[in-house]
Order: C-alpha cells, then sequence, then structure tokens
C-alpha cells in the first residue's frame, strides 16, 4: 500500500512539473541575464532575437498597430474595455501575429488584458510600446528642445516604463489614461518606438532655434554629426534606457518613430517642398557598450504617399520579379541602403473605405476606394516585399476601424466632435482595420444583396401600381429597397429624388422631361451596371463650392451658383490640388475622381461574392441602395445634421427633422413619378455596432504564417 501511495503521490508532482514546465515553455517566461541585468529581446545590424526556451531566436517582427478607440468613444475617453482587449488579443494571435504597437499610455485594461492573454497563450504576442509627443505644444512652441515638451516627454517616459514594470498610479486628467496599473508586461515588450510622425516645420524649428546644439553624449546613447533635433531624439533615448536600466535593471531595443516625409533620401521629382525639406536621420544616433539590446530604426511607409512615390523616375521604371512597376518595393530598397541598424516598417497599410484620397497611379494601392478582399492581398504583397528586401519586420496599420478619424478630403463636410458616433466610409481613415465594427447589435438591419427578406415585415412608404419603396438607416447608411414591376435592368431607369434643406434644391431637370413637385436636393438614378450615380443640385455641390468658389481651383460656373438651375452635377472628392513636378518641369493638373458613382455588387459578407463596395445591387425586380450619409450632405447622422446653405454662411451643421424620399420609373414607352414622402430616423448618442473580421484578416492570417515563420 506504501509503494502505491508513494506511486500515486510521485506521479502527481511528475504531471505538475510536466505542467508547470510547459507553462513557462509555452509562455516562454525566460529572460536572458547578463552584467546585472535582464533581456527579452536583442537586435545585430540587421535582424531582430528574441529570447525564448532559454536561447536567443531570430524573429521577423509581423503584426499590427492598435488604436485606442472604438465606436462610440474619442481615443481620450478609453472606451475599450479588458475584455475587449482579451477578445482582440486572441484574434490577433490566431492570425499568426506576433507582436503589437501601441503609440501612447492607454488605460490599465490593456495592460491587464495582455498579461492575462499571455499567461495562457500556446505563443505569446510582444509588444511595442510608444510614447506621444503633445500636439498643442509642437504648434504652440515649435521647438523639440523647450524645456516643457521635452520634461514632459521624459515625464511620460518614466511612467511608461513604471507602467509596463506594473508599478504606475495615475491620477485623473481629462484625456489621458488613469488608473493603478500592477500587472508587469516587460518580460513581453519587445521595443521601444518613441516619439509621432515629425511635422518638418518642426523639426526646423527646432534645428534653427537650437543652433549651439551639436550633439549628445549620454550613457548609452550619443550622437555623431547630428542637428539638434536628432540631438534631442538621443537625449530622450538615452532617457528612456538610463531610468529603466537604474530602477529595474533590464533593458530593451528602442527607435524612433520616423516616416517618409522626413526620411534621409533625396526626392528630386517631389512637387510638395514640405515632404523633402528637412531629415531626421537616426543614423546620426549610436549606441555605447553600455546598452546591449540596441538601435533599431522605424518608419510609416505607404504606397501612395508622397506624391514622389508616383512620379520618382527611378521608381515609375523599377520592375519586380513579376515584371510589374512596383514603386513601393523600389522606395523599399532605397531606405533600408541608408541604414547599419534593423530597420522595420513600423506602419503600412490600406484602407477598405468607399471614399479615397489618393491614388497609387501605378500599382493601384490607393489610398482608399478598395474593397476589403483586395485590402489583404495588397497588404500581403506588401508583407512580402518588406520580408524580401531584409528589413527586420512590419507591422499592419490597423488592427480596428476607427470612427473618430478625419480625412483632408473630408472633413470640412462633418462635425468633428461628432465623429465617434456613426461610421463614414467616404472618410478613408476610418477604414484601416482589419477588424470592422458594422452598425447593429448583432447584424446589421439591412444587407444590399438582391434579396428582400429584411424588408418583408416593412410597410411601404411609396406604394402605386408600378413600384413599391421601402426605407431604413443605420449608424453608416441610408438604405432604400424598390419592388419594380417587370423591372428590366438593361432597359428601365429607376430614379429616386431626395430633398435634404428646403434652403437648395431643383424643380426640374434641364437634361431629362422631369418635374418634381418639391425643390430636390439629390438624384439617384439606376441606370444599369456601369451608368448609375448619384447626382446633386449644383447650387448644393459642396465640391464645386469648395474648390472652384472658394479655392478657385477649378473653374467656377456662375450658373451654378443660381437657385432652381435645373442642373445636378456629378459628385466629387479632391485627390490632389495642381502640382508641380520640378525635375520634370511639369504641371500637374487638379485631380479628381467621382464618387458618386454606385458600384453594383453584393454586400452582404456572408455571401462567397461579397464586394465590400457594393452600392447597389438588382435580382429581377428587387432593386437594394445603401447611401452614405455623407454623399447626401449630411454632416451628422446621430443629430440630424445638415449642410446649411454654404453659399451664405460657408458649410456649417443645420438641424433638419427628416428628408423627404420619392420615384420615378422611367420606360421606352413612358414614365411613372410618384410624390415625395417624409422619411426620418431616430437620433442618437452612443451608436450600437458589432464586431467583424475583415477578408483581409484571412488573408494576412495565411500570409503571417508564411512569412518569417520559424
Amino acid at each position: 500500500m506504501k509503494k502505491f501511495m508513494f506511486f500515486i503521490f510521485a506521479l502527481i508532482v511528475f504531471v505538475i512539473t510536466v505542467k508547470n514546465y510547459g507553462y513557462l515553455v509555452r509562455n516562454h517566461l525566460s529572460l536572458f541575464e547578463a552584467d546585472n541585468l535582464t533581456y527579452i529581446a536583442k537586435v545585430d545590424d540587421k535582424d531582430f532575437y528574441i529570447y525564448k526556451y532559454g536561447s536567443w531566436h531570430k524573429e521577423f517582427i509581423k503584426g499590427v498597430n492598435m488604436g485606442a478607440a472604438k465606436p462610440g468613444y474619442f481615443p481620450g475617453e478609453f472606451g475599450i474595455t479588458k475584455e475587449d482587449y482579451l477578445r482582440w488579443f486572441r484574434s490577433i494571435g490566431e492570425m499568426n501575429a506576433n507582436s503589437i504597437r501601441v503609440y501612447t499610455i492607454l488605460s490599465p485594461a490593456f495592460y491587464e488584458a495582455f498579461y492575462e492573454y499571455n499567461q495562457t497563450a500556446v505563443r505569446p504576442l510582444y509588444l511595442f510600446q510608444g510614447v506621444w509627443v503633445n500636439e498643442e505644444d509642437i504648434i504652440a512652441l515649435g521647438d523639440a528642445q523647450h524645456p516643457q515638451i521635452k520634461n514632459q516627454l521624459k515625464e511620460d517616459i518614466k511612467t511608461l516604463v513604471d507602467i509596463i514594470h506594473g508599478n504606475a498610479s495615475i491620477s485623473e486628467k481629462r484625456g489621458h489614461a488613469s488608473g493603478l496599473y500592477t500587472k508587469n508586461i516587460s518580460p513581453y515588450v519587445a521595443g521601444w518606438i518613441l516619439g509621432i510622425e515629425w511635422e518638418p516645420h518642426f523639426v526646423i524649428g527646432t534645428n534653427e532655434q537650437n543652433l549651439h546644439v551639436s550633439s549628445f553624449e549620454g550613457k548609452y546613447l550619443y550622437t555623431k554629426d547630428s542637428s539638434p533635433f536628432e540631438a534631442f531624439l538621443c537625449e530622450i533615448g538615452d532617457f528612456t534606457i538610463d531610468y529603466e536600466t537604474v530602477n529595474y535593471a533590464m533593458q530593451r531595443p528602442l527607435s524612433f518613430t520616423n516616416w517618409v516625409t522626413t526620411d534621409m533620401l533625396s526626392h528630386p521629382n517631389e512637387p510638395l517642398e514640405e515632404e523633402d525639406m528637412v531629415s531626421v536621420n537616426t543614423e546620426h544616433i549610436r549606441k555605447t557598450e553600455q546598452f546591449v539590446p540596441g538601435l533599431f530604426a522605424s518608419y510609416h511607409i505607404y504606397p501612395y504617399y508622397p506624391d514622389f512615390m508616383n512620379y520618382q523616375k527611378n521608381y515609375t521604371t523599377f520592375q519586380d520579379e513579376d515584371g510589374q512597376i512596383n514603386t513601393y518595393r523600389a522606395y523599399l530598397r532605397d531606405l533600408i541602403k541608408e541604414h547599419t541598424v534593423p530597420v522595420m516598417v513600423a506602419e503600412f497599410g490600406i484602407p477598405a473605405s468607399r471614399g479615397k484620397a489618393h491614388e497609387s497611379i501605378h500599382m493601384g494601392f490607393h489610398q482608399g476606394n478598395i474593397d476589403e478582399k483586395s485590402q489583404g492581398e495588397m497588404i500581403a504583397f506588401m508583407l512580402s516585399n518588406i520580408y524580401e528586401e531584409g528589413y527586420c519586420g512590419g507591422l499592419v496599420f490597423a488592427w480596428q476601424d476607427e470612427w473618430f478619424k478625419r480625412t483632408w478630403n473630408t472633413m470640412d463636410l462633418d462635425i468633428p466632435d461628432r465623429r465617434a458616433y456613426w461610421s463614414n466610409p467616404q472618410t478613408n481613415e476610418q477604414q484601416f482595420g482589419l477588424l470592422a465594427f458594422d452598425p447593429g447589435e448583432k447584424e446589421s438591419i439591412v444587407y444590399v444583396d438582391g434579396n428582400p427578406k429584411e424588408w418583408k415585415n416593412d410597410q411601404p412608404f411609396i406604394q402605386n401600381n408600378h413600384f413599391k419603396l421601402y426605407a431604413r438607416s443605420d449608424e453608416k447608411y441610408l438604405y432604400l429597397y424598390a419592388d419594380i414591376e417587370a423591372f428590366d435592368f438593361n432597359e428601365d431607369q429607376f430614379i429616386i429624388p431626395i430633398d435634404v434643406t428646403p434652403k437648395s434644391g431643383n424643380l426640374f431637370m434641364r437634361d431629362m422631361d422631369l418635374i418634381f413637385s418639391q425643390p430636390i436636393d439629390f438624384l439617384v438614378t439606376i441606370n444599369t451596371k456601369e451608368n448609375s450615380r448619384i447626382t446633386v443640385d449644383a447650387y448644393y455641390d459642396a465640391f464645386q463650392y469648395i474648390y472652384g468658389s472658394t479655392l478657385e481651383m477649378i473653374d467656377v460656373q456662375k450658373v451654378y451658383e443660381t437657385q432652381n438651375s435645373g442642373i445636378f452635377n456629378p459628385i466629387y472628392l479632391a485627390l490632389n490640388r495642381p502640382l508641380f513636378l520640378p525635375e520634370d518641369k511639369v504641371m500637374l493638373p487638379f485631380l479628381k475622381y467621382e464618387t458618386g458613382r454606385l458600384h453594383f455588387g453584393n454586400a452582404n459578407p456572408k455571401s462567397s461574392h461579397f464586394d465590400s463596395l457594393a452600392d447597389f445591387h438588382v435580382n429581377n425586380n428587387h432593386l437594394e441602395i445603401r447611401i452614405p450619409w455623407q454623399l447626401l450632405n449630411i454632416m451628422d447622422p446621430s443629430t440630424k445634421k445638415v449642410m446649411d446653405d454654404f453659399h451664405e454662411k460657408t458649410i456649417v451643421p443645420t438641424a433638419i427633422e427628416g428628408i423627404y424620399i420619392g420615384g420615378t420609373l422611367i420606360r421606352s414607352e413612358a414614365s411613372y413619378t410618384s410624390d415625395l414622402e417624409f422619411y426620418s430616423w431616430e437620433s442618437w448618442d452612443l451608436p450600437t455596432y458589432h464586431e467583424r473580421l475583415k477578408p483581409s484578416y484571412y488573408t494576412l492570417q495565411n500570409a503571417f504564417k508564411i512569412i518569417g515563420g520559424e
């Protein structure tokens, strides 16, 4: 009996030992120790290494950047919960990513979730932690060496170091993270990426105001032939290393945020002076023997901007192994040659948005107007370029969509402090994520796929012998459904007039024999797959007002400033102002594209034919349409604010009760027109949404598995 009991006891001890050993190995909880310091990561002149399983392993860094907001919250409100983070970390881990980057101090929920996730994950996620710089101070002071900027930055660095070691308490301050930070995540923080995308005038201002600052000599970092701005970076980097070394006997690789605008390369055909006016050359910052893990370089690199990506001659003629023009890879190859340390592409990505802000004219990798499937394929392609050109890693921008974001060519068309409460597919910056936030608590109220099942219990607000018209709306779209008798999509036209505001609109359409019972602001015309579009009353055309009447970048049509002209204009978004190419000595014209064109397709994510850019679908008699609110000059659907008469007041919001919608069926033998009926919706302060992994997520899941695998 004693032998049996001893056997059972030994078996239990063995099982516990194996379980604990497996737990330790699974979580990579070993740290390298030398000279009374500990390390989790280090670099050589090209690669990243992570210490795990008791030895150093070369690791290609692959992962995502994570923002600080979700629908209904701005970043400074820290609305993301611990449960949100845990769920997201699981999805990121399942995507075969190994790293996450964050830009600033987040709430305790992030660090607690990160700690808990890594306690049970088979493969941990590593963190690249950033520190933000107050942009208001940058604008006001214009000098990185100013004590107000530098001292605040150092205080934030001290706090961040304490946070990752689970040893911080931050008092409440509006717009800033606060709370008790008790989780030691330092074994999973692979590196620091300090700072932001430096505005060129801020760099120049620092250099001009500090001509006496030609170097910095620290214990861990020093400069050689540096500018005053680079000396500033060196100082904050040295401070970061010193504080963690002294207080926690730990070091980790360090980098500084940089981007193409302030790279060290010359771009002679760049048309915008500020995009090639100053360099931030981190090669001027060197490490001493006291800093063991080492420095690496970090860049944000996108394929569509700055404009030299489209016009630099040695890029536009560069062909990859497939014989395709590849300006992105050409730039990657140029940049890495300038470095003696590993280089990481800390941001790259493509927005799967309806709206577009810039074009990649040789590759088609545009800043918007890209569907979610193509988004993934393009990101995977860029990742392979990054890997094959010898970079040490690539971090995709971004993990989640961000409703609060703005874009230069749509930011004047909405209300800044209401952006977080609705989703605007016209603003590309909101749609970079691999994780979508779709309206509706569990699913969207309508999927535009030609299947009328969502509408079967609805009552039409317009009904006659020829068609029935229905309407719904949510935080992203106005949805319309028409059941049209014997509709011939190739021959018939269906026109939906919409009246948004009583201060504008046409009572007739000059180019067609159409007369309306009240002034019409917009016409939604369904006319075959190729010719369907939304047009706007010329008087209510915000594009013409901004770029014609106000900025005079396009021809001003005086008739457009006349009410009830009968003219309906195509709806455009600007892509670029007129540009002069200094090397070619060529003036490029103002560039725009017709964003009012409607794209035929299936917008149901569950469909094998899913097309995230689909605006409408026709299936026999069934026509479904979804219209982004901004295409109707609605500045904030959550408070029912639309553009007022901008010819009187510039573009400012005004409240409405709702809109009027009608229908006209045009056939070869006759046309049939309804009266317009009133449609309204409930206002909201907290939007509904549900999460959806985009097709791009699954494409990246496969790419991450293949690229940089152990």
